[in-house]
C-alpha cells in the first residue's frame, strides 16, 4: 500500500461518527453519544469527506441525512467496525487466563431483584465459574458493553440502545406509590397524568432506566416531569424514602411488590397511563454471546428464572 493510499484511509473514530449520524439522523445527537462537542463532530466529518473525496452528509436545519455516497460508505464502515469488534473480542478471549470467567454489568434493579437467581442457576451447572459483576445505571451498562469491557449487560431502559445488539429477557412495570396517608391514596379516581408530571417525585439519577421510562411515559402525553423532589442512586433508596413518607415515586413493581402486599405502600393509579417496559440483555455489535455469557442469557430468558 502506497503512502498516498494510506493518507486516504479514514480513522476509526470518524467512521463511528458517520454510523451514528446515519442512525440518529442528527450530527448533534451523534456528537452527544460520542461525548464530543458539535463543532468538533462537524470538523471531524468534514475532514472525513475531504479525505475520501466525496460528500457523505447533507446538513440542514431539520437534521442530517446521508447522500447516496454516504449510504454506501456507511455500509462499508459498519463492516469495518464489526470486524474491529470481532478482532478486539478475539484478543480479549486470548488474553483471559481461562474460559470459566464471565464479566457482567447490570442496572441496579435487575442486579438486585433478578440477576442473583440467574447467576445462581448458572453456577449450579458450573460451580467453578468466576463471575465479575458491575452494578451501575443503564446508560453506563451500555457504555461498558460498547467498549467490550463486559461479556454481557442487562438494562431497563426503554427502547433498543444504539450501537449494541440486544434481546428482551423479561418485563416489568413502573407503579406510582406513596406511603399510606398521602393525599393521593385517598382519591377514588386515578390521578391525571398532568398532575403527576407537575408533582416533584422521588426519583433515580439521570441515566437510570427507571427515570428514562417515567419520562417517556409522560412525554407520550406531551408532558415533562417536574424536577425531582429527591434524586437517589438506587431503587432501594427510593423505596426507603417513600416508605418514610418523603413523597411519592414511580418505581419498578419488582422493588415494591412486598410493600404493596403488606400495605406498607399504596399503589396509586394514573389515568390512562400504564408504564410497562422490556428488560434487555445487551452486547457489543459484531459479537455473539458464547460460553458462560450465552448460558446466562438462556437462564435469563427462561420464565422460571424470573419467578
Amino acid at each position: 500500500m502506497t503512502p498516498e493510499s494510506d493518507a486516504a484511509l479514514p480513522d476509526i473514530e470518524s467512521l463511528r461518527l458517520l454510523v451514528l449520524v446515519a442512525e440518529r439522523r442528527s450530527l448533534t445527537a451523534a456528537a452527544t453519544e460520542l461525548r464530543i462537542s458539535q463543532p468538533s463532530a462537524s470538523k471531524r466529518l468534514s475532514r472525513l469527506e475531504r479525505r475520501l473525496g466525496v460528500r457523505l452528509v447533507d446538513r440542514t436545519r431539520r437534521g442530517s441525512s446521508l447522500t447516496p455516497a454516504g449510504t454506501l460508505v456507511t455500509g462499508w464502515a459498519l463492516r469495518v467496525l464489526d470486524a474491529l469488534n470481532a478482532l478486539a473480542g478475539g484478543v480479549e478471549a486470548l488474553r483471559r487466563e481461562h474460559t470459566g470467567q464471565l464479566t457482567v454489568a447490570a442496572s441496579l434493579t435487575i442486579a438486585e431483584y433478578l440477576l442473583p437467581a440467574w447467576i445462581g442457576e448458572l453456577r449450579r451447572a458450573d460451580p467453578d465459574l468466576h463471575v465479575g459483576m458491575q452494578v451501575t445505571n443503564s446508560a453506563h451498562v451500555c457504555e461498558l458493553a460498547r467498549r467490550g469491557e463486559v461479556d454481557i449487560g442487562f438494562i431497563e431502559s426503554p427502547g433498543r440502545p444504539a450501537g449494541l445488539r440486544s434481546r428482551s429477557v423479561a418485563g416489568d412495570r413502573l407503579v406510582l406509590v406513596a406511603a399510606p396517608g398521602h393525599p393521593w391514596t385517598r382519591r377514588k379516581r386515578p390521578v391525571p397524568p398532568a398532575e403527576v408530571a407537575a408533582t416533584p417525585l422521588i426519583s433515580r439519577e439521570a441515566g437510570s432506566g427507571t427515570r428514562q421510562a417515567a419520562a417517556q411515559a409522560m412525554a407520550a402525553h406531551g408532558l415533562d416531569l417536574a424536577p425531582p423532589l429527591l434524586e437517589l442512586g438506587s431503587s432501594t433508596a427510593v423505596r426507603s424514602a417513600v416508605v418514610a413518607g418523603a413523597g411519592p415515586a414511580l418505581i419498578s413493581d419488582l422493588v415494591v411488590a412486598a410493600d404493596l402486599a403488606t400495605g406498607t405502600l399504596a399503589e396509586i393509579p394514573i389515568e390512562d397511563v400504564t408504564v410497562e417496559r422490556s428488560l434487555r440483555a445487551v452486547w457489543r455489535t459484531g459479537t455473539t454471546p458464547s460460553g458462560p455469557a450465552a448460558a446466562l442469557l438462556s437462564h435469563a430468558r427462561r420464565p422460571s428464572a424470573r419467578a
